[in-house]
């Protein structure tokens, strides 16, 4: 007489068994992976609105834009992107054009207003940008307090709502 033991012995689930186990980790992954995505467009993109007439006639005050840091899908921050950028105050933002980036020279009529000629040719820093509102006439921009750090760039303008 022969013994079985229980590792001579296989258990075979039922079919279905097995497909809504597939169908349980499928969903788990997919979970995942949204929370994932979900999480990542949190921290790359931000809703702003703008305040102010210095973006005028691209942008009025009170429209929504999306802005983005994910430089990998949106691009690197270059001239004539527009760009919202970290203020003084804590939970404040200015918005505005890149008009010349970190190495670039700025003519004259557009270089800080405490440069001189005597001075020679604005070159942009390296890691700064400077920026410049689209309404000139009102915008206080990069004329009037010089080139403004890459890192405090908080997303260039990807959607206009």
């Amino acid at each position: 007489m022969e013994v079985q033991t229980m590792q001579d012995k296989a258990i075979v689930a039922p079919e279905s068994h097995r497909i809504s186990k597939r169908l349980v980790t499928g969903f788990g992954f997919g979970l995942i992976l949204v929370l994932i995505l979900a999480v990542y467009s949190y921290f790359s993109f931000k809703m702003v609105v703008v305040s102010g007439e210095s973006m005028l006639p691209t942008f009025t005050s009170g429209t929504r834009l999306l802005v983005g840091n994910a430089y990998w899908l949106v691009g690197p921050v270059k001239d004539k992107d527009i760009v919202v950028i970290k203020d003084n105050n804590p939970t404040g933002y200015i918005i505005k054009r890149v008009y010349k980036s970190a190495g670039e020279v700025v003519d004259w009529y557009n270089v800080p207003k405490n440069w001189s000629l005597e001075q020679g040719e604005y070159k942009v820093p390296a890691d700064h940008v400077y920026v410049l509102g689209d309404n000139r006439a009102v915008s206080e921009d990069s004329r009037f307090f010089g080139a403004v750090e890459s890192s405090r760039i908080l997303g260039k303008v990807v959607l206009r709502k």
